[in-house]
């Protein structure tokens, strides 16, 4: 029952070539098995497959030096960022599949509980949907999603015992119960590993028997975090030689526009500055990386390296603030648990469908969560520039990217007005100072109402 490994080369050894290999890790700050990824450049098993939420990081060594000739993940490319996954994909050296978060978890779980796979509402209308079974449950569209078993898992936990038993810390929980319950033999990375006994029974959050191998980790984990921006938060645009909203000021008028009491998901991006402006209200903050209830970033000599959100910004935590898996993040998600999401879009057109995850230039894109959050029946709240780097509407006639979802958007704000769909139409609601509803209907592609 001892499943304790001496190295992470040993516990990488037999991987043979061609085997399939899930990849736990939220961002580069969060439960990445450095260690694990490091040996398997080494050891040099190559035409592997990798599934994963994304492959930066510890992971594009494995890519940069051609042993991968497959992925299955969540983000293959960010604009303006170079990957070896995007220029692999690009060239078509690597293939890929991109899947929602969400759908990943819950393929991945599905694998692991012996089920075929999922149906689920996450995706229906968009390029995804493509060649897919579509079924109607209770009048709703859902999409058929294989379950996807692995041969190895690389996952990580604060603690684990002799026999396997893992403890996870805050909010790192996410992927790696569902990837290591899909695989023939999950390889876990702990930063302790203890006697059998040593963990309190009810704080293990994966059970021995789906853990093959246990190894204490030897890379420490990028501390870097996420949730940059290319532009300041507190400079603003100008149009018309007048200065618009900054990014800040959106976001204060998106907090003030979030119902109280209220779960709220935020996105990636401008999104995440809205928990700065949320004071003492009674508005739980929501990630799918597996929290629920925390508060604004922290500053350095504050970070808890265990508690960040879906970003990988480091966070503080509120009193009544819970952990849990993706698998459950996302449960509360397509549920209708959660009040209100807020993400950001490269567009919003007149319908309110929204395209934020691929432009047409972009080969793969990254999908993360926001298929999954969209597709919730709730309360969509977009947070974005009126136009983008190069002078282009952000709010069209029609999507010319591609589509995250399909007639889901609410609430708009940008730097320049407020915007609600009502009857089928958005409505201007606010605008910034010095500027008229005029103005900022010229700016605008899609008819608006004032």
């Amino acid at each position: 029952m001892d499943k304790v490994v001496d190295s992470p080369a040993a516990a990488v050894a037999d991987i043979p070539d061609g085997a399939t290999i899930s990849i736990s890790g939220f961002g580069l700050s969060s439960g990445v098995p450095n260690s694990l990824l490091a040996a398997a450049v080494e050891h040099g098993a190559r035409d592997l497959c990798l599934v994963a939420n994304g492959v930066g990081g510890a992971a594009a060594p494995l890519i940069e030096n051609n042993q991968v000739s497959r992925l299955i993940v969540s983000f293959v490319s960010r604009p303006n960022i170079a990957s070896a996954a995007g220029e692999k994909a690009a060239t078509g050296v690597v293939q890929f599949e991109v899947v929602p978060q969400g759908t990943l978890v819950e393929r991945l779980r599905a694998g692991g509980a012996g089920l075929a796979g999922i149906y689920t509402p996450t995706g229906v209308g968009t390029p995804i949907a493509v060649g897919k079974e579509l079924r109607y449950f209770d009048g709703k569209p859902f999409l058929f999603e294989p379950a996807i078993k692995v041969d190895y898992a690389f996952v990580c936990a604060h603690r684990a015992d002799r026999y396997g038993n893992c403890e996870f810390r805050g909010s790192s929980q996410h992927f790696n119960p569902s990837f290591a319950k899909a695989a023939r033999v999950a390889i876990v990375e702990v930063d302790e590993i203890v006697e059998p006994g040593q963990i309190d029974p009810h704080r293990i959050g994966l059970p021995g028997s789906f853990v093959a191998r246990v190894v204490k980790r030897t890379i420490q984990p990028d501390r870097g975090g996420l949730g940059r921006f290319r532009r300041a938060p507190d400079t603003a645009r100008t149009y018309n030689g007048k200065t618009a909203w900054t990014r800040h000021q959106m976001a204060e008028h998106a907090a003030a526009l979030l119902p109280e009491p209220g779960y709220v998901n935020l996105g990636l991006g401008i999104p995440t500055l809205v928990a700065n402006y949320l004071g003492d209200r009674d508005i739980a903050l929501h990630g799918e990386n597996g929290i629920l209830g925390y508060g604004p970033p922290v500053k350095t000599e504050d970070v808890d390296f265990f508690v960040h959100d879906a970003g990988g910004t480091y966070v503080s935590y509120r009193p009544g603030a819970a952990y849990f898996d993706s698998v459950t993040a996302f449960e509360m998600v397509r549920a209708g648990k959660i009040d209100v999401v807020v993400l950001g879009a490269y567009q919003v057109d007149a319908v309110g469908n929204v395209a934020n995850w691929s432009t047409p230039e972009q080969v793969g894109g990254g999908i993360g969560g926001a298929m999954d959050l969209v597709a919730s029946g709730r309360t969509v709240m977009v947070l974005m520039e009126h136009r983008d780097s190069w002078d282009r509407a952000k709010l069209v006639q029609t999507c010319t990217y591609p589509l995250t979802g399909v007639g889901c958007v609410d609430i708009v704000v940008t730097d320049l007005a407020v915007l609600r769909r009502r009857d089928g139409r958005f409505h201007i609601e606010d605008v910034a100072p010095g500027f008229t509803v005029d103005e900022v209907a010229a700016l605008t592609e899609m008819d608006l109402s004032d």
